[in-house]
């Protein structure tokens, strides 16, 4: 595999327990701190607010349609830990078609809307986040690629990991 199709190359990530469950605590902490930071200063400047608002409103939903679509496609194999499930199987169908992590691309576009719409601490921990679930995909990557074989295949042509055309 090339490293411009997002190869699962070996990385010296650590799983964080047999499942990942240490990225599940990670993520959670930090979700439960976004929300938390939607009530702290700084606020976004009164002549921007609105349309903050009004942007962090579309992303919300459009996140939350994605995130529920996502969430339909993988059924049984839905799990938050980064060791697939034993019950499911590989998903490529749905918003898997356009992306490996099509949750987590819809869950930061939830948090990035919620931010917009509430504070400017609130989105930089949302981008926190974000590099977390970056290094959370690569060791996820690297427990299906020994799971399914045909995962490298998927890797080819699924070469973006949470937002279609974008990253």
């Amino acid at each position: 595999m090339s490293a411009s199709s997002g190869s699962t190359r070996s990385t010296r990530l650590p799983s964080l327990g047999p499942r990942g469950e240490g990225w599940v605590a990670i993520q959670f902490v930090l979700m439960a701190a976004i929300v938390g930071a939607g009530f702290l200063e700084p606020r976004w400047p009164e002549g921007a607010r609105d349309v903050l608002r009004a942007a962090g409103a579309v992303l919300v939903v459009a996140g939350g349609a994605f995130a529920v679509a996502a969430g339909r496609a993988l059924g049984s194999s839905l799990t938050p830990f980064p060791r697939p499930s034993t019950r499911g199987g590989l998903v490529e169908a749905g918003p898997y078609r356009l992306v490996r992590h099509p949750i987590y691309g819809a869950v930061l576009l939830v948090f990035a809307g919620f931010s917009l719409f509430a504070s400017v601490s609130a989105l930089a921990l949302t981008a926190a986040l974000a590099a977390v679930w970056a290094l959370k995909a690569r060791v996820e990557e690297r427990f299906l690629a020994a799971r399914y074989p045909a995962y490298a295949a998927y890797l080819e042509r699924t070469p973006r990991r949470f937002l279609p055309h974008v990253w």
